[in-house]
């Protein structure tokens, strides 16, 4: 990439250039926005989560799927693993917002921040994302 054009004294006055001295348009930086703690509902339904708990660590990132043609709840977002593998839901509580983001073509996906066997229940706290 070329350099940018100074004038002495008047600070920058020229544009990125690239290949050929064409103009580059320098291009946004991406993020990830934080947005909400919450836990991870469903997984006492989830066939194998005890074989899955162990493989489940901290600051793993869960990717969103939007899960629309839920029977039970229209606004659903299924959290599955790195490989694929469901280990749950947004609570219900949560996902309307989150729904209607991802909705709009926003990606969102979470984090685990803790995990606890609670009798035959295994929580997972995770941390909400939002890819920008």
């Amino acid at each position: 990439m070329g350099e940018l054009i100074k004038n002495e004294g008047a600070g920058i006055i020229g544009l990125f250039h690239g290949e050929g001295g064409s103009p580059v348009v320098p291009q946004p930086f991406e993020r990830d926005i934080f947005l909400f703690d919450t836990h991870i509902a469903g997984t006492s339904h989830i066939e194998g989560i005890e074989e899955l708990e162990p493989y489940l660590n901290i600051g793993d990132k869960l990717d969103f799927f939007r899960e629309p043609d839920n029977p039970y709840d229209k606004k659903a977002i299924v959290i599955k693993n790195a490989d694929g593998v469901k280990v749950g839901y947004v609570p219900r509580a949560d996902n309307v917002i989150f729904s209607r983001l991802m909705d709009a073509g926003k990606l969102l996906f979470g984090r685990i921040t803790a995990k606890e066997i609670q009798g035959s229940w295994l929580k997972i706290n995770i941390k909400v994302f939002l890819h920008e």
